[in-house]
């Protein structure tokens, strides 16, 4: 889908993690060879023992019990001098996409950091919103020092989505080609390197299209919102391959904005959009492109952002190919812990579950909880406290 009429991956030979398409279209996930052939992970220089940290995801990720919950937790490092912060570059726009900015800055929180447990180094670069598929699409940036925020471009006829293509030319996509190679170029064998973030199902065409605007044609041309869903999970597809090939020789696996890696093609999908929609119009416009992304990966988590898009989680757990969800309530709400009835749902679909809760709070959840599939991100005062806890949860936890 490329503007000189290419595709980035598909019509062109096996995508980057071997998938195929057929005459249909669709992409042919069995044509993919298993993570297994991938290279094996080595040694990181700030995670030395990443090869056994890996093998016990791969382990979880099978649902074999690996002693405890999966545990993402991290830490002010022992013993590191005081050291400033890297000086942010002055203009916000600058500060999103200076590398080198970027590769001080992570190098001084690798330096700083425990990681402990499943916790992982990931190189990246903030997370903005410079590698979404809308900005590859032509919408403008706006940028302030907490985020990016994308200008919708889309005044016209719905369909008209259906006429972009990403121009390889284009100063966004160059920029998102230029991250990732600099990241295998000054990261590899020290950290994992990002994936990036693409936006999700929903959540591109709200940005290109504006929230509001998307509101009316769920209602008013539901038809057309689906053809342009498909559409984008298409290119999806094809971004998703293309940063995949570039960052995959040195980086087995996938790592992304998402604190978790798994062996293959992994990322969570998500559909931040569907917190203003009711359960019938999510299954029937979004869910069915969920279920293509799901069968594309080789693993996939879903990121359950918000109270309202729990009502969603009955749809969700239906598809056979989504392993995890994530539940997160949203700033300002409570726990994760406090909607234990959508947790515990979850777990009785046979369903992994992601909850990002205090450290003081991984007692209870694990007595509440079972530690199959479960996996917690926290994080700790001191690396001694990380420690302890990492030590506890093996005590706490209930293979049930």
């Amino acid at each position: 889908m490329l503007s000189d009429g290419k595709s980035l991956s598909k019509g062109n030979g096996p995508a980057a993690g071997g998938a195929r398409v057929g005459s249909s279209g669709a992409y042919d996930v069995s044509a993919a060879p298993p993570p297994e052939s991938a290279p094996r992970p080595q040694p990181l220089i700030y995670r030395p023992d990443w090869p056994e940290v890996a093998r016990r995801y791969e382990a979880w990720w099978r649902g074999e019990d690996i002693g405890r919950c999966g545990l993402w937790v991290t830490a002010p490092k022992d013993g590191v001098p005081e050291e400033p912060q890297p000086p942010e570059p002055a203009d916000p726009m600058d500060m999103w996409t200076n590398l080198d900015y970027w590769a001080r800055f992570m190098e001084w929180e690798f330096r700083r950091t425990f990681y402990g447990g499943e916790a992982m180094p990931v190189w990246n670069f903030g997370y903005g919103g410079v590698t979404v598929i809308a900005s590859f699409l032509g919408a403008s940036l706006r940028a302030d020092r907490t985020t990016v925020w994308i200008e919708p471009i889309l005044k016209g006829e719905l369909s008209d989505v259906r006429r972009m293509k990403i121009d390889p030319s284009s100063e966004r996509w160059q920029f998102a080609l230029r991250a990732l190679k600099f990241g295998v170029e000054h990261f590899a064998g020290k950290s994992l390197i990002t994936l990036g973030a693409l936006g999700g199902s929903g959540d591109t065409l709200a940005m290109l299209r504006g929230t509001e605007r998307l509101l009316f044609d769920v209602i008013e041309r539901p038809e057309e919102v689906r053809a342009a869903e498909e559409y984008l999970m298409d290119m999806w597809m094809e971004v998703f391959s293309e940063f995949y090939r570039i960052v995959g020789p040195a980086n087995p696996g996938s790592a992304c904005w998402f604190p978790m890696w798994a062996p293959g093609r992994f990322y969570p999908a998500h559909n931040d959009f569907s917190y203003n929609i009711g359960p019938e119009m999510f299954r029937d416009i979004f869910l069915p492109v969920i279920r293509r992304q799901t069968e594309f990966l080789d693993h996939c988590a879903y990121h359950v952002d918000g109270v309202n898009s729990f009502r969603h989680v009955d749809a969700l757990i239906e598809l056979p190919r989504l392993q995890t969800l994530q539940i997160l309530p949203g700033a300002g709400k409570p726990s994760p812990l406090h909607y234990m009835d959508v947790l515990k749902k979850v777990q009785a679909a046979g369903r992994n579950l992601h909850i990002r809760i205090p450290c003081g709070e991984v007692e209870p959840a694990l007595r509440a909880l079972s530690s199959k599939g479960l996996f917690i991100v926290t994080s700790c005062p001191t690396e001694a406290e990380a420690r302890k806890l990492i030590e506890n949860a093996g005590r706490w936890s209930r293979y049930r």
